[in-house]
């Protein structure tokens, strides 16, 4: 929870840019949902996150490459429901934004004005800085997201940590520069050796958010899912596990189970 919860009534850009400036950590998780929206934003969480993520969390896919813009919308159009302090953040999924920047610039807008999320998240560097200006231009906020690109899977071929050698590092680098003068408000930094992290966030004035990538970033994300032991088959060095409902939601069914075939659900008081 932030620690300054109460001093902010809505999140926004300039919020989580001043959080940097203060020195105050910035906490990211992720929603599909209403009613998971609606309890992280109680909680005080700065800023959700709907991700492409969807495709392994709730649909069951192998990777993000399928998810699509329209399914994009319409879990971002939920979780707004729910959301009244953090701030939204969509994530633009694979296709949308990498043909024809007229394209992008559509595609974009329409997360924003149909979904009610107030800033895109991409993946890339160099290559989509004329497309973020654009955007920044037209006033659609852009988080942008280094190292490991998941949307990138099938180039890489693996999981593995990105940017240890010192090439792949020191265009990292360059490319965190290039996305901050483009206008980010905030880069994703994902699976990459905490030094480089420290080195990344060091160079640019805009906001860096972690996961696998160390302590020195300006905040942290990770998949709410992940964080709350949901998932039993992906168990990465860097998700640290604040619960295990994966067992607690297992009882609770074999419970129900169990005293509906005993006919003890429902009781007298359960019934009309």
């Amino acid at each position: 929870m932030s620690t300054q919860k109460g001093e902010y009534k809505r999140i926004t850009t300039k919020t989580i840019l001043a959080m940097k400036e203060k020195g105050e950590k910035i906490a990211m998780l992720t929603a599909y949902d209403f009613s998971t929206a609606r309890l992280l934003d109680d909680a005080g969480v700065d800023i959700i996150l709907v991700g492409d993520s969807v495709a392994n969390v709730v649909q069951g896919l192998e990777t993000t490459i399928p998810v699509t813009l329209d399914e994009m919308i319409y879990h971002s159009k939920i979780v707004r429901r729910a959301v009244k302090r953090a701030m939204l953040v969509a994530d633009m999924p694979f296709m949308s934004y990498q043909v024809d920047s007229k394209e992008a610039v559509r595609n974009a807008g329409r997360i924003l004005k149909e979904s009610g999320a107030e800033a895109v998240k991409m993946e890339g560097g160099k290559r989509i800085v004329p497309l973020i200006e654009q955007l920044v231009d037209i006033g659609i906020p852009v988080m942008g997201h280094l190292g490991l690109t998941p949307q990138s899977i099938y180039k890489f071929g693996t999981y593995e940590v990105r940017a240890k050698e010192t090439k792949e590092a020191k265009k990292l680098i360059e490319d965190a520069k290039l996305l901050e003068k483009a206008g980010v408000f905030a880069i994703v930094l994902e699976k990459i050796p905490e030094e480089l992290a420290a080195k990344v966030t060091a160079s640019v004035q805009c906001v860096t958010i972690g996961i696998g990538a160390g302590s020195h970033c300006d905040g942290q994300v990770l998949v709410t899912n992940d964080m709350l032991g949901m998932n039993e088959l992906f168990h990465p060095r860097f998700v640290r596990q604040y619960a295990n409902l994966s067992e607690v939601m297992r009882r609770a069914f074999q419970s129900y189970i169990s005293e509906v075939k005993a006919k003890k659900f429902p009781n007298k008081n359960e019934s009309y």
